[in-house]
């Protein structure tokens, strides 16, 4: 029996994909193992967002070769799609999987043999081949499951790579998708978050342009879905994050007042020259409809800072356009150049020390909304679900809308709704909560 090693980089996708190719590969009768118990087949499931990204997966690589030197080392995922060539370079690797390869990993394992050569093999169709849908879901990494209901993108973001790295926007039906949450649900996992690329967009058919099923609908029927105590909705695009979705999300049994709304600019220049499909004032709007139906709701933003054209006056829209929302917290990212991009052609370029010091403010903005954001929290009770994750003696979860929380760790509450009255923030600004078993009625 071989034993096979797995690392993930990059978004919620990734995770559920990799888990998805173990239990493939488990079922073959390959034993997984942890990275550093020196496995026979090491594969590294790569993301390429960024550079930073890419320079990981090579440092990745070189610890898999220090661990095992005979290991076969296996490339996959958005970097492997992009630049199957600079990966097959890379000293210790063996394999290169794109995007409509990767699903056969465990057909292509036969093929792979270190070639003497010390040349990696490469298995990369164009991204138009990339058509078919791959069910996918994590298990075993988290309290949480990541559920994949969507894959691809049809927006052509001048900034973005993704739709040439996983093609064209598709989807899984729902009644595939209630059929895996039932099989979540006997395992025992108690909150499953819905992810994809552009999950907005789920029931279209990229190939004929026709929607068949719709997100509202798939919403819809998850909520009657026995055994998950939640459902969280992942990323969904500002257009396509309609007053229906929210309305429901509001009323429903199951999904968290919790939402994760992609801005990248608040300036509507710079969102014209990244070719969003969305005006700041749209945005604006969905955030007041939120907070209008759920006071509490969680609403987190992911904005770019220094992508081309982004002049000074532009970054200050940006910064007091978000200092005037009642979001939660950001995620801020660095515009790194990306090839084949839009971007690329776009004038001025913002200097790296610029983009730095941009970045520095907006994560300094959002440790202040977010610290305002548990304030307002305090006094109120809530629903914890605690994870596995313990240190010095504690342990962690996460209220419905999102609120990080910390308490003495008791195996009893790992992976059981608990409800807890929140009492206030400790010096490292997670909340803390009165006695849980103080709290014993279960959802």
């Amino acid at each position: 029996m071989k034993k096979v090693a797995f690392y993930t980089l990059g978004c919620k996708l990734n995770f559920s994909e990799t888990s998805t190719l173990a239990r493939i590969l488990e079922q073959k009768g390959y034993e997984r193992v942890e990275f550093n118990q020196k496995p026979d087949i090491f594969i590294i499931n790569t993301c390429s967002v960024t550079d930073n990204a890419d320079k990981k997966c090579r440092k990745i690589v070189r610890e898999a070769h220090q661990i095992n030197p005979d290991g076969y080392v296996a490339i996959l995922g958005c970097y492997a799609q992009l630049k199957p060539d600079e990966i097959a370079s890379i000293p210790g690797v063996d394999a290169v999987l794109g995007a409509a390869e990767k699903f056969r990993l465990a057909d292509l394992l036969g093929d792979f043999v270190k070639e003497p050569t010390g040349k990696a093999r490469v298995y990369n169709s164009p991204i138009e081949e990339a058509v078919d849908y791959h069910a996918s879901y994590s298990l075993n990494d988290r309290t949480r499951t990541f559920l994949k209901v969507q894959d691809g993108c049809d927006y052509p973001c001048a900034y973005c790579t993704i739709p040439l790295a996983r093609g064209n926007s598709r989807s899984d039906s729902i009644a595939n998708v209630l059929h895996a949450a039932r099989e979540i649900a006997d395992r025992g996992v108690k909150e499953i978050v819905l992810t994809g690329v552009n999950i907005g967009d789920f029931g279209l058919d990229s190939r004929t342009g026709q929607r068949n099923e719709s997100f509202l609908d798939l919403i819809g029927a998850l909520d009657e879905t026995e055994g998950i105590e939640r459902f969280r909705i992942s990323s969904i695009e500002p257009n396509l994050l309609t007053d229906e979705i929210i309305s429901f999300v509001a009323s429903s049994k199951r999904f968290v007042p919790h939402f994760h709304i992609p801005l990248q600019s608040g300036s509507n220049r710079v969102l014209g020259l990244m070719r969003r499909r969305y005006k700041r004032e749209l945005y604006a709007d969905r955030v007041a409809n939120i907070k209008a139906l759920m006071p509490h709701a969680c609403i987190g933003v992911d904005v770019i800072v220094g992508h081309p054209g982004e002049t000074d006056d532009a970054f200050l829209e940006t910064y007091e356009f978000l200092n005037g929302l009642p979001v939660s917290y950001f995620h801020v990212f660095t515009y790194s150049e990306r090839p084949n991009t839009h971007a690329l052609t776009i004038r001025p370029i913002v200097p790296p020390a610029k983009r730095s010091e941009r970045s520095k403010m907006l994560h300094i903005l959002s440790d202040k909304k977010k610290r305002f954001f548990y304030e307002q929290q305090v006094g109120r009770e809530a629903t914890v679900l605690f994870e596995e994750d313990i240190e010095n003696g504690q342990m962690q979860g996460f209220t419905e809308n999102y609120v990080r929380v910390t308490a003495i760790y008791d195996p009893l509450l790992i992976n059981e709704p608990k409800r807890v009255l929140l009492t206030g923030l400790n010096a490292d600004g997670l909340m803390e909560a009165a006695e849980c078993e103080v709290y014993e009625q279960h959802i």
